[in-house]
């Protein structure tokens, strides 16, 4: 799927430049990447608000290109709660459904029912000003989901809420959607809230999906090395392979030093490669650990962070890494700034990243919704 503001041509105009995604019914879906990205105007897309330059948006096998939003069958819930200030809670939900006509005895069970679902029924009669803003976002959740959408598209719904009260919110956002079964898209710039609450993430970069999966399988195994960089602190590692033999290869760091790293998909000695390994998964030791992967380093800078120190190390290969300790008392050592250090880590909790977004040849590719 493909958006451009200059026609079908202007490719450097072009918002989205590659977008093939199928998404399953009754899944908490994420589109994460920074500003700028393309993420919102993907949704917008979905929504009816903007009309692809290129490719299809089909629900359940029918293509909306063409379709106005209000035909779609999806709601969308918006940063700014767009609440009626003179109406209750209750008319507030139930303004959608007496738009529609649907009748009074109905509007009220389905009213009640979603009121008790995001925990507001003792406050069907208020108005919003007398809710907080987390209040405020459940009654305008609560509104898009009393119409039973087949999709709900969420942009950044909690971006104007404090940090405390957003991080609850995730967990009730996730909790709601489980219990409506509907399916959540979902647009963010917070790495944290895409993995909090979703089921799969696409993280998104200049128009591109660079890498789609599970939370786990991004955070752990990132793609390119932008998405290493976006999600979480990642170390990258630049060398060499140069052997490569069951599933591990031998990086040569250019400085003497050789690592052994875990191969997946089609590697050739003599490439030459980035590796990515997160700070939490190395352990920091003043003598050299018996493992295939370390590399020596001097102490630059450590920061106490309450749960865990954050160590930057320059190590001999002239790469900067960052080192999180556990202040549990289980770490191996304490070094101070200028210290000598080893970091070591397991083979297999590093990884090597491609070269380039595994969608950036599906430019006009379909978004799809679909039954799982």
């Amino acid at each position: 799927m493909v958006k451009g503001f200059g026609g079908a041509g202007a490719r450097g105009a072009a918002v989205v430049r590659g977008v093939s995604l199928a998404i399953g019914e009754g899944e908490f879906f994420s589109l994460l990447g920074p500003s700028g990205c393309g993420k919102t105007t993907t949704l917008r897309m979905i929504a009816g608000f903007e009309e692809p330059t290129a490719g299809q948006i089909l629900l359940h096998g029918r293509d909306m290109v063409g379709v106005p939003a209000n035909k779609r069958d999806i709601n969308m819930v918006f940063q700014s709660y767009a609440l009626f200030p003179h109406l209750s809670v209750a008319d507030n939900v139930a303004f959608g459904l007496l738009r529609k006509r649907v009748p009074k005895d109905e509007i009220r069970d389905r009213v009640e029912k979603i009121l008790h679902t995001v925990e507001l029924t003792d406050k069907a009669d208020r108005r919003p000003r007398q809710l907080s803003g987390g209040q405020q976002q459940r009654v305008a959740l609560a509104r898009a989901l009393v119409n039973r959408p087949r999709a709900l598209l969420l942009d950044e719904p909690l971006g104007a809420l404090d940090l405390k009260l957003r991080q609850t919110m995730q967990l009730e956002l996730k909790r709601i959607q489980r219990e409506v079964g509907i399916t959540f898209i979902y647009v963010t710039h917070d790495q944290a809230e895409a993995l909090t609450m979703s089921d799969r993430i696409a993280v998104m970069n200049n128009g591109l999906v660079e890498q789609v999966g599970p939370p786990q399988d991004v955070y752990e195994r990132p793609s390119t090395a932008f998405v290493a960089g976006f999600i979480g602190t990642s170390n990258l590692i630049g060398g060499r392979l140069t052997s490569v033999a069951a599933g591990t290869g031998t990086l040569d760091l250019g400085d003497g030093q050789r690592i052994a790293v875990p191969l997946r998909g089609s590697r050739a000695a003599g490439e030459t490669v980035e590796l990515t390994v997160r700070p939490e998964k190395i352990t920091l030791t003043t003598e050299p650990a018996d493992t295939a992967s370390r590399i020596r380093g001097t102490v630059r800078e450590l920061v106490y962070l309450g749960t865990s120190t954050s160590y930057t190390v320059d190590t001999s290969t002239g790469a900067e890494m960052t080192v999180f300790q556990p202040n549990d008392g289980t770490a191996c050592a304490s070094p101070s700034r200028g210290d000598t250090v080893w970091l070591s880590w397991a083979t297999d909790h590093s990884y090597l990243l491609t070269t380039a977004p595994a969608t950036a040849a599906s430019a006009a590719g379909p978004l799809s919704l679909t039954s799982r």
